[in-house]
Parts: C-alpha cells; structure tokens; sequence
C-alpha cells in the first residue's frame, strides 16, 4: 500500500507499506542511527570514501530535504512493531555520465543487525513496483562494485538482469581504487502488474549495499 503525506513544504511524500515494513520520510531521530550505520565497517566495506559524522549528518539533511521536495528518493526503512530505523532504500537518476545513463536506478543499505532476513529484497521490490505502477518509470537499473556479491544477490533476487556488457569504470571513484569496477544490472517495467509496492515477505536476503 501507498499513503501519500504532505510534508513542509507542500509535497507529498509517499508511505509504502509492505507485510513487514515501513519505507517512510526521515525524522530527526533517524540521523543517529544513520551516522552510526555508515560508520560500521561491515557497511562502508564496499564504500569509496569514509563516512565521517560531518559527512553522513549533511547527507541526511540533503536525502531528506530532497525526499520532502518530490514523491520519491531515499526514505528510511522501518520495521512495523520493531525497528524504528533498519535501513534506507532509494530510487534516483543516476547522479554521473556513463554509457547507460540518462538512467534511474534503485540502492539499499540496511544496517548489519538486520542482515538475513530478507528486508532489503522486500523493500528493494516495493521500491520498484512503487517506480513501475505510480511514477511510470521503463526501466531500473542497479549498480554496485564486482567484488559485492551479496547485492548482486538482491539485484538478482529481485528479478534483475546483469547487463552482460555494462560492466564500467565509476567516473566518481579514482583511478586504480579496487572498487573502481561497477556491474550494472538492469530490470523492465512488467506488462502487467497488480501492486508491486505490497510484496509477499522474502527472508533469503543475506546482503547490504
């Protein structure tokens, strides 16, 4: 299910509901666990860069302001009756130049507690049918380093195609920086859906992006 919210300054910010969680705007005690995610180093293993507390506070600020001026971007993930923060889930254009791009693609970081339990595909899938079933999008694409099995396993899990030749150097990560070598995977609109933002729970997921 989808809830639309008028936030601040007018817009209304989508609520997705799956059967197990919330994907929802941020609040002002989410920044904490938010700098405390992005500081744990089983989550910034795949990071080019060190989130540092200033780093990740003025990320916040931004993903939320930027959530609060359209209908969709990277909303926290909740735990209905459990946690208030598990993670964050993302739909975007893609913010560089490739051979792929103009292009929209779907993230998720979830932090290490919850883990295994198949939160990230389940929001990943809300996301996505969220994406194809209300903002009309054609195409997601997904990107992640090639040394990150674990999110490749969610991209395929949710249905995603690697793009055999897609593999590509990321224009924002320096020369010779072993996560250099982005995979790209890629996955089309259905030809008929039936509300893909209230998925059945999957508890295979076993990864973190």
């Amino acid at each position: 299910m989808v809830a639309l919210k008028r936030s601040a300054n007018r817009c209304c910010v989508a609520t997705i509901e799956t059967a197990r969680l919330l994907l929802r705007p941020w609040r002002d005690s989410d920044v904490e666990p938010w700098v405390q995610m992005n500081a744990d180093p089983r989550v910034a293993e795949f990071f080019p860069r060190i989130y540092t507390r200033e780093l990740s506070e003025s990320t916040a600020q931004r993903l939320r302001a930027d959530l609060d001026s359209r209908v969709y971007g990277w909303w926290v993930v909740e735990i209905r009756d459990g946690a208030a923060f598990a993670g964050v889930v993302a739909l975007q254009e893609v913010p560089f130049p490739s051979h792929f791009t103009p292009a929209r693609e779907i993230g998720w970081r979830f932090v290490p507690e919850r883990w295994g339990r198949g939160y990230a595909t389940e929001a990943a899938r809300a996301a996505l049918g969220f994406a194809f079933n209300r903002l009309g999008w054609n195409e997601v694409v997904a990107l992640t380093a090639v040394s990150n099995i674990r999110s490749q396993r969610v991209m395929e899990r949710l249905g995603m195609t690697r793009d055999a030749g897609g593999d590509f150097d990321h224009p924002r990560i320096e020369e010779g920086h072993p996560l250099r070598r982005h995979v790209l995977y890629r996955i089309g609109a259905p030809e008929a859906t039936s509300g893909g933002a209230n998925p059945k729970a999957d508890h295979s997921d076993r990864s973190s992006t």
